[in-house]
């Protein structure tokens, strides 16, 4: 296996152990320590982001010192520790402790995608982008079937041995990869593919801080609805079991591979500004439909939901990849985590609140807001874009009229 192939199979396997719990956070307490309190999941969920947030920079940091596969080893040994001590805690102050600081070392594996967008030349990056984005959804299949399937029949603390064995298979992968081709322990630029140095506008930072704001109000309203989902689900439909409920839930996973694929055999003209503007009207219907409490629209809300979160994702990373220089790809990457990550904190305490003391329709009408919001700072920050940078900003890997 190539590294770049490595390098996926890590993240696949990274991502569908670490979102197992996500669907089922609600009913993991409630069993695991009986704690039924929503805002208390809405807490966990935050404390959990804000780690990530904190921790991601500073793996960002270190990666220019330290070539990130022997950083992988140290921080997923580690992490597997953290993981069985979880496993064994009935304290719910300990679980806290422990999972956040197993979170803090997981978040080294961010490393891999700017890695691997810093391996492709520009004029891949469209096609490693969309992969990335299918893998995060793909792996979110897996991870919650997998969640589903361990609470319908196990224990829900077995999610804590799953995550352990998980990152011991990543280590064995991080040291196969070390001995065969040879690497060093120092971070050496010298070893990486020579780049033209593109058009960009890198040196913006306001341009940078624009795009963070875009994608801190997206990702609140994108994540306001995830949750509590199951939970919604199990409210309105006949099929409520654990599993169905994760088969619904990954939905919009199952939509981002269909993307992909259709983006590989048409490949789209229009500019990647006005693919997003697009996708934010069509997630806004998406949003409305799964509102309704009825399951039939609430399944068809979730494919629009799945098509809008795939196109709006992709095209806002590929939109930060071409206007930064591939040696500041994971610091750059590593700012705008930080703005998606205050997003998903925002919406952990605000749908804690609003599923308290609300309707369980509330957070999808929320989120439809949230959506109109990120259209308009969206066409704010590009009107304000200098014309000449314009194409570089909007501009896909493949030809096309700038719309």
């Amino acid at each position: 296996m190539t590294l770049k192939h490595c390098l996926i199979l890590l993240t696949i396997v990274a991502v569908m152990t670490d979102t197992m719990l996500l669907p089922f956070y609600p009913q993991f307490f409630s069993s695991a320590f009986d704690m039924h309190s929503s805002e208390h999941v809405g807490f966990y969920i935050a404390a959990c982001c804000f780690t990530v947030m904190l921790a991601f920079p500073l793996w960002a940091s270190l990666a220019k010192q330290v070539n990130e596969l022997h950083l992988w080893v140290l921080t997923q040994i580690i992490a597997g520790c953290l993981g069985m001590y979880c496993y064994y805690t009935t304290s719910l102050v300990e679980f806290w402790i422990a999972s956040l600081l197993m979170l803090a070392f997981k978040s080294s594996l961010l490393l891999i995608y700017p890695f691997v967008m810093r391996l492709e030349e520009k004029d891949n990056q469209l096609s490693i982008a969309g992969l990335f984005s299918v893998l995060v959804h793909f792996g979110g299949i897996g991870g919650a079937l997998l969640g589903g399937i361990v609470l319908q029949g196990f224990n829900p603390k077995d999610m804590f041995l799953i995550m352990p064995a998980s990152d011991a298979f990543q280590v064995m992968v991080c040291i196969y990869l070390i001995v065969k081709l040879k690497v060093s322990f120092k971070a050496k630029n010298s070893e990486e593919p020579v780049h033209s140095e593109p058009d960009t506008i890198s040196g913006n930072k306001g341009f940078l801080v624009k795009l963070g704001l875009i994608s801190l109000v997206f990702y609140f309203s994108a994540h306001l609805i995830s949750p509590f989902f199951t939970v919604y689900w199990q409210a309105i439909s006949a099929w409520n079991n654990a599993l169905m409920s994760a088969i619904v839930y990954a939905i919009p996973a199952g939509i981002a591979l269909v993307c992909l694929a259709w983006t590989h055999l048409r490949p789209s003209n229009y500019s990647n500004v006005k693919i997003i503007n697009q996708a934010l009207m069509i997630g806004f219907l998406g949003l409305l439909l799964q509102g309704t409490q009825e399951a039939w629209l609430v399944i068809f809300g979730r494919c629009l939901f799945g098509y809008a979160l795939y196109q709006v994702t992709v095209r806002l990373d590929l939109i930060l990849f071409n206007v930064s220089r591939p040696e500041d790809y994971a610091s750059d990457y590593s700012k705008i985590h930080v703005y998606q990550n205050i997003g998903v904190i925002a919406a952990s305490f605000a749908i804690g609140f609003i599923t308290e003391h609300l309707s369980p329709s509330q957070p999808f009408f929320m989120a439809m807001a949230g959506f109109v919001l990120s259209a308009i700072l969206f066409s704010w920050a590009f009107k304000s874009a200098a014309d000449s940078k314009r194409e570089v900003i909007e501009t896909n890997s493949e030809p096309q009229t700038i719309n």
